[in-house]
């Protein structure tokens, strides 16, 4: 079942002198190098929305109908400016090494006013901890005396720029994390996570030093599960988004957030899986993500917290984690986290700085998710007024007709609707894409040209 752990593409490219997420002036390339990596699976082709309202077994908290693997209930944890290009990356940590994850979920005000209750006063003195022998004290955001490349010394530099994000309006509080994405005061997260600021409620910022501050939200999107959030700083040190395609199977990760309330904290592991799909949220508000699976831990509270790999990049977003069968609210990690990937979150993070707003790929068709054959059916009929094929849509002027079976997208197999969806959209309006068409007992190969919808 898929749950929301709080209450909660390709990248730019380098030559573009108008990106919006500059990156500080990148160091030496590390010694180990991705030449010779596995070799990623092909991206994801853009496939026609499921028709709104439909029921989709794939849905959040549902199991996935259909052939393959069932995708297990996910939850969801729930913005900034362009992003800058992400440099050449070493592919494995040193010895002991992870990258950082980070995931940020919501989670109410009362539980994490108890765990404040039962750590706060118990807490030894700051004065009380050792220090290390070169005299630097190693509490958040100080200098820490660790080999550059080491986990300490990676959590050390990330912390800064992480943050913890509250929520407080009529439904009560919720929390989550989120990271700085521009020096001038843009921020990162999930949509989820400051959902509840639609109906009036307020969003504070608090900074690892302790500062805090109200935010404006600048725009979100419910379809990628993003938002970008603005406060009146500047001087900020942002993360850099890296390249969330050089990511392979085996890969250490870092996650940073603040779980379950506790602030500041750093998880490990490795990526998991590549391109696996997974729909997070309510019924209302699904959201589909090509994600990168890790088994670092993800809790509650970690919702918009970065994914941070070897080089300290973000490579993803972390927004959701895997239930236990049954399990009707996000309970803890299961080793199966989920995070959306940072090129995604880049092309997503720009539009929503630039307009507010954000648009996702389509074909236009609606998907039968009741069929159970290979590959994925058009519906065979219109759903709530909405027809199967869009009229002079990119499937109808590509000769897609009702009850057509799409087997593949750009040569990789699709049997579930959800995976031609997230394979459409973590692509771009604009892009082509190549469909393996079934109609009438015969199989073609069919171009069509990706069209922008507004997202919600």
């Amino acid at each position: 079942m898929t749950q929301r752990p709080d209450d909660e593409r390709p990248g730019p490219d380098p030559a573009r002198p108008d990106d919006l997420f500059a990156p500080p002036e990148p160091p030496a390339a590390a010694a180990g190098s991705r030449a010779g990596a596995p070799e990623r699976l092909a991206p994801a082709s853009p496939f026609g929305p499921v028709a709104p309202g439909e029921d989709d077994p794939a849905a959040a908290g549902t199991e996935h109908a259909g052939g393959g693997a069932s995708v297990p209930p996910f939850t969801t944890p729930a913005p900034s400016a362009t992003l800058a290009p992400a440099r050449p990356r070493a592919r494995r940590l040193g010895a002991g090494v992870v990258a950082l994850a980070v995931v940020a979920g919501l989670v109410g005000g009362f539980l994490g006013d108890r765990l404040s209750e039962a750590t706060g006063d118990d807490r030894p003195a700051d004065a009380a901890l050792p220090v290390p022998a070169d005299g630097v004290a190693q509490g958040a955001g100080a200098p820490v005396s660790r080999p550059a490349g080491s986990v300490a010394r990676l959590a050390a530099d990330a912390l800064p720029s992480v943050v913890s994000i509250e929520v407080s309006g009529g439904e009560g509080v919720a929390t989550g994390s989120g990271f700085v994405l521009r020096a001038d005061g843009y921020i990162l997260t999930n949509d989820h996570v400051v959902a509840g600021s639609t109906s009036g409620g307020k969003v504070v910022v608090t900074f690892s030093d302790g500062r805090e501050r109200e935010a404006e939200v600048v725009g979100r999107t419910t379809d990628y599960d993003l938002a970008v959030l603005k406060v009146d700083e500047k001087g900020l040190e942002p993360l850099v988004l890296g390249d969330s395609d050089d990511v392979v199977v085996g890969d250490s990760v870092l996650a940073v957030g603040a779980p379950l309330g506790l602030d500041a904290t750093v998880t490990t592991g490795i990526v998991s899986a590549l391109h696996r799909p997974v729909q997070a949220g309510s019924e209302a508000t699904t959201a589909f993500i090509d994600a990168i699976q890790t088994d670092a831990a993800i809790n509650p509270g970690n919702s918009g917290g970065p994914l941070i790999d070897a080089e300290g990049e973000v490579v993803g977003i972390n927004s959701a984690i895997a239930q236990p069968p049954g399990a009707v609210s996000a309970t803890g990690s299961i080793g199966l986290g989920f995070a959306i990937p940072a090129n995604q979150a880049r092309h997503t993070a720009e539009q929503l700085i630039e307009s507010g707003n954000a648009t996702y790929p389509v074909i236009g068709v609606l998907l039968d998710t009741a069929y159970a054959g290979e590959g994925v059916q058009v519906s065979t009929e219109a759903q709530q007024g909405q027809p199967a094929v869009t009229p002079e849509g990119p499937a109808d002027l590509a000769g897609i007709r009702s009850g057509d079976v799409i087997l593949a997208i750009d040569g990789r197999p699709v049997s579930r609707s959800d995976e031609l969806i997230v394979a459409i959209r973590a692509r771009q309006p604009g892009d082509a894409v190549t469909l393996r068409v079934r109609a009438d007992g015969a199989e073609r190969d069919v171009r069509v040209v990706l069209q922008a919808q507004e997202s919600g």
